[in-house]
């Protein structure tokens, strides 16, 4: 079929579609504060170019180890059982001929529908909903009776990564573990007033977030999935217990009032995108934490002024007034709290009494998520981007090495991997620098290309002690300030650095990097050739072919996101009146083919977000097609593409501005006059058979 961009696509007038509410409870209104990094390290264009050693770059195809993030789980792992045989029809690609397999489906039009759409020939279902019970015992879920009780039992709201493991011994069955980003109070409660929440509302909303764990079993021959109780299942809350490790465990930065040791915190926030190790565990990484955070106008000492802004904590009384009930969340209090958030955090789903931890060997930022690369040698490496505008992005390489198996000994082992070796930070060069304007054209080349280094940053070593590489700063500073310590080594500045993650096929290791409107401002870094637009809506996704365990790599952006009729755009080489238009790109997967497959947040193009794949490879490379769309207000999130079924978490659905509990904008899922409820949903194609065969 052949795709035609809808008119209203045409102009580049607005940014975000976002809702302001949900910019005020999920980042705490990011956009419209300062930039937080304001340092003056060096610029792309005053980067003297190198030549970076490529001895031991991965070339496509030569990758024979496993690599493992959101969508690479499914692809290590997913068995699919009773999906069907792989005699599914195929549809026509857009330029005519086959469409490469994984993508053989109509492509979804864009919309505003209050519902999930998906391809013709395609169904789709909700597998579990905020409120929904996950430990037994779980009252039935009562909007207008909602007690912190019920909350630590239910699903939590607002989910965003999800990640599916396979439980052994049983097939067709799995763990689905999903975080829960953040609370929109207005949304969960009738007569919510932001100036005085209740308590009873306040321990609620902590009891929301987190994460949980929830056993799901599919049908024979289609892709539904039914949670069900099992042993694992479990709800993690921003007030369980967290075992901090790495070299700011038992720093004087970390210690409180109630935790004097700095090694145990209570809760995690705000967590946003993840990764599924391949010993079986899940990363998380914790974002916006700092908006709830109260009192940062208060704090009179230079210095811990200083960092606060850095990490965007200012201002007087927060958004949900948290602190009204916790000290821990007032920074007059508590200065070091806020010290106790920003890192990635793992949780071993296979055993609900464990301690969660948090890993600060690997730095203390916006973390979007964590995606992990084993090496042939079973090096670990985990890639991680920075979430905010003009920051950056990291990896960290493990000293120890990976041990195969399941068993016990194994996990304790795989357990301390992310304590122990290196951590990074990227610096960009182009190939064609003076030939970058900001308008989004092309270098001569055709494409916009370049060489990087990862620039080492903090080495821990087997004995737990760690080395800071930047000078001026301790090697606690290094991870507890990790965004300083970017600062100092001239880290290139990227638009919204999201999820990382790499190719099981390939090796090669895909950025989605959402948007950045204050680029080129006054005042504010001008476009390079990485971020090449000044003002950008839409966001790119850029490619690395990396050394993994080394520091050399090279770049391209397979994609300038956007409307495929605007100048400004870039689709990997592809005939752009053929593909779908695209926006904000945020979270990335794989198919069992290896195609990538990408989800959208604040689509800038007036249309519902949605989920797109990407052909990669060959005479279609950069043929982007959208798979669905979610409901009106709703973000795209956590998308898992196996070979019968692909899975996406629904976000806010329904948060549109001028609209509460009060006054809902959706109705989805339940439909009727029932309140919007963020859930997660399975695609698949009816009657059974392989996804996009």
């Amino acid at each position: 079929m052949k795709l035609k961009p809808l008119a209203l696509f045409v102009t580049h007038d607005g940014k975000s579609s976002r809702a302001s509410i949900t910019c005020q409870y999920k980042c705490g209104n990011a956009c419209s504060h300062e930039v937080p990094n304001t340092s003056g390290g060096e610029y792309f264009g005053d980067i003297v170019r190198s030549a970076m050693s490529r001895r031991g770059l991965l070339k496509s195809g030569a990758v024979a180890v496993l690599a493992v993030g959101a969508g690479g789980a499914l692809v290590a792992c997913s068995d699919d059982s009773g999906s069907g045989s792989a005699g599914g029809s195929t549809t026509a690609a857009a330029g005519g001929g086959e469409a490469p397999a994984g993508t053989a489906f109509t492509a979804v039009a864009p919309n505003t529908e209050d519902a999930v759409v998906v391809p013709e020939g395609y169904e789709q279902a909700v597998v579990i909903r905020w409120g929904d019970p996950v430990l037994p015992g779980a009252p039935a879920f009562d909007f207008a009776n909602q007690t912190p009780q019920a909350q630590e039992m239910q699903f939590g709201f607002n989910n965003d990564f999800a990640g599916l493991l396979p439980v052994e011994g049983q097939p067709n069955t799995y763990l689905l573990v999903v975080n829960h980003e953040y609370t929109t109070e207005p949304f969960m409660f009738t007569g919510y007033d932001p100036a005085n929440p209740t308590v009873e509302q306040f321990q609620t909303a902590i009891a929301a977030h987190g994460l949980s764990v929830v056993q799901v079993k599919g049908e024979a021959g289609t892709g539904r999935l039914t949670p069900e109780f099992g042993p694992n299942n479990r709800r993690i809350t921003a007030n369980t217990q967290f075992l901090v490790t790495g070299p700011a465990a038992g720093s004087n930065l970390l210690k409180t009032t109630a935790d004097p040791t700095g090694t145990r915190v209570t809760g995690t926030l705000n967590n946003c995108s993840g990764g599924v190790t391949p010993w079986g565990t899940v990363l998380s990484g914790e974002e916006n934490f700092n908006q709830y955070f109260a009192n940062a106008d208060q704090v009179t000492d230079p210095t811990v002024a200083a960092r606060l802004k850095r990490y965007g904590i200012e201002g007087g009384a927060s958004e949900r007034k948290w602190e009204r009930f916790d000290p821990r969340f007032d920074l007059v209090q508590e200065p070091n709290e806020a010290n106790r958030f920003g890192y990635v955090v793992e949780v071993n789903p296979w055993d609900p009494a464990s301690t969660p931890i948090k890993h600060t060997a690997m730095g203390r930022f916006k973390h979007e998520a964590a995606t992990i690369y084993v090496t042939d040698d079973g090096t670990v490496v985990a890639y991680s981007g920075d979430d905010e505008r003009f920051d950056y992005m990291y990896k960290f390489v493990s000293a120890r090495k990976m041990m195969p198996g399941n068993g016990q000994s194994s996990m304790r082992h795989n357990l301390t991997i992310l304590d122990a070796g290196t951590l990074y930070v990227a610096k960009l060069t182009g190939d064609e620098p003076d030939q970058i304007d900001g308008s989004g054209k092309l270098p001569s080349a055709g494409r916009f290309a370049g060489k990087g280094q990862w620039i080492p940053l903090l080495r821990t070593g087997e004995d737990g002690k760690a080395e800071s590489l930047v000078d001026g700063m301790s090697a606690e500073e290094v991870a507890v300030f990790t965004r300083l310590a970017g600062d100092k080594v001239g880290a290139t500045k990227m638009d919204r650095p999201e999820d990382f993650e790499p190719n099981p096929k390939t090796g090669k290791v895909y950025v989605a990097l959402t948007n950045n409107t204050k680029r080129g401002e006054e005042g504010k870094p001008a476009a390079d050739e990485p971020n090449p637009r000044n003002n950008n809506k839409n966001g790119q996704v850029l490619e690395i072919e990396d050394e993994h365990a080394g520091t050399g790599f090279t770049w391209n952006l397979l994609l300038v996101c956007g409307d495929p009729a605007a100048a400004d755009t870039y689709f990997g080489g592809f005939d752009k009146t053929q593909v779908s238009p695209i926006s904000c790109p945020d979270n990335l997967a794989f198919d069992p083919h290896g195609n990538l497959w990408i989800s959208t947040d604040g689509n800038a193009l007036k249309s519902n977000d949605g989920l797109f794949s990407v052909v990669l490879d060959g005479d279609r490379r950069g043929e982007t097609k959208q798979f669905l769309t979610v409901p009106k207000g709703g973000e795209t999130c956590g998308p898992i593409i196996g070979e019968s079924r692909v899975m996406v978490c629904v976000q806010h659905p329904g948060e549109l501005d001028g609209a509460s509990a009060d006054k809902p904008a959706s109705h989805w899922p339940d439909g009727g006059t029932s309140q919007p409820r963020p859930s997660v949903v399975a695609a698949w194609k009816s009657g059974g058979g392989r996804v996009g065969v």
